[in-house]
């Protein structure tokens, strides 16, 4: 492995991870060449010797073109990740050099969106108002490998869904507590505690069944003796299921408690009373291992951790109330007659 890490810290150059980019993007070395403004001679030689530094070939010739072997994925995964690095300090150090600030890319959850990422992002803005940041709102399993490949500075979601989390680290934030929610205009539910079973007349608008929060449904369903709903309406989308609930009575699904609470304050959700039996997921703040950080992730990351100490934010949510008894008409009273 040294002697791989000295040859290659010695001999290889950006323009063969260019090279290797375009060939996994375009199949052809005809036309990786072509987009890397070399000819095809030099394009294969330099192919060659990053082969030959690494002591294996990195591509197999098929009829579609040269697709990549395992040790090519992996090389290009790296070219990748090096190559969005350096682009990335092009960018800072241009936005730097201008006096607009730097670039931070945050990869969050839904639930640690309202009461976690917005705070600090705010205060992190009130004092670097130059700075340019961009958020991506995703599972934790489809930013996990933008984080891999540089795209995103860290993530806060969870660290165990990946293959591998011992490539990451992980520093806790808080718990994802979950609520059941219907559309604000449902009809009032006779109990004030309603239990799963109770909800069997309605559809469910639930999570793939990739997503830990599918799994945690399941279990909630196996607890209370029920069985998976068989005709759900399947959606990552939060705006889709609060627009799917608000349009029918007959809809109910579960959503984290911080995303609800902030439909319940604009009357759009209401949250069913019914006690969840599994724990919370916790969630934190996900980075690479070994790499680093900018100064503004930094910050950012103290910002989160400053805002998960601080008292808890979230209100209880009363449960559906009842409509208020409708008063009878007052009766005027009759007017009183003048006597002479």
């Amino acid at each position: 492995m040294k002697d791989t890490f000295n040859v290659l810290l010695s001999k290889l150059r950006m323009k063969q991870l260019q090279l290797l980019i375009a060939l996994d993007d375009l199949k052809s070395l005809h036309k990786a060449a072509g987009a890397m403004s070399m000819t095809q001679s030099a394009a294969s030689k330099a192919l060659q010797e990053l082969e030959s530094m690494l002591d294996a070939p990195l591509f197999e010739r098929s009829k579609t073109g040269m697709i990549p072997n395992q040790l090519g994925h992996c090389v290009i995964r790296y070219a990748r990740l090096v190559a969005t690095d350096l682009t990335a300090l092009c960018q800072d150090v241009a936005e730097i050099r201008s006096g607009r600030g730097g670039r931070l890319a945050v990869g969050a959850i839904m639930g640690a969106i309202p009461e976690c990422v917005v705070p600090a992002l705010n205060r992190l803005h009130a004092g670097q108002p130059n700075l340019s940041i961009e958020v991506v709102e995703d599972t934790s399993a489809r930013m996990l490998p933008q984080l891999d490949d540089g795209r995103l500075d860290l993530v806060i979601g969870r660290a165990a869904v990946a293959a591998d989390p011992s490539k990451y680290q992980y520093r806790p934030l808080g718990d994802e507590p979950l609520s059941v929610v219907v559309g604000y205009g449902h009809p009032p539910l006779p109990k004030k505690e309603v239990q799963l079973r109770d909800l069997a007349g309605h559809r469910w608008v639930m999570y793939p069944s990739h997503m830990p929060l599918h799994a945690l449904l399941e279990r909630e369903m196996d607890l209370a003796g029920l069985q998976m709903p068989d005709n759900p309406i399947s959606t990552a989308s939060t705006f889709v299921t609060v627009a799917l609930l608000q349009s029918s009575a007959e809809l109910v699904s579960l959503l984290p408690t911080a995303i609800a609470a902030m439909f319940v304050r604009q009357k759009m959700l209401r949250v069913v009373p019914v006690t969840l039996k599994s724990p919370s997921q916790t969630f934190g703040v996900v980075t690479r291992k070994g790499g680093v950080l900018s100064p503004p992730a930094e910050q950012f990351i103290e910002l989160l951790r400053a805002r998960a100490a601080e008292p808890a934010q979230l209100s209880t949510q009363p449960p559906i109330p009842a409509p208020p008894p409708k008063r009878a008409p007052r009766k005027r009273a009759a007017p009183k007659r003048k006597t002479a």
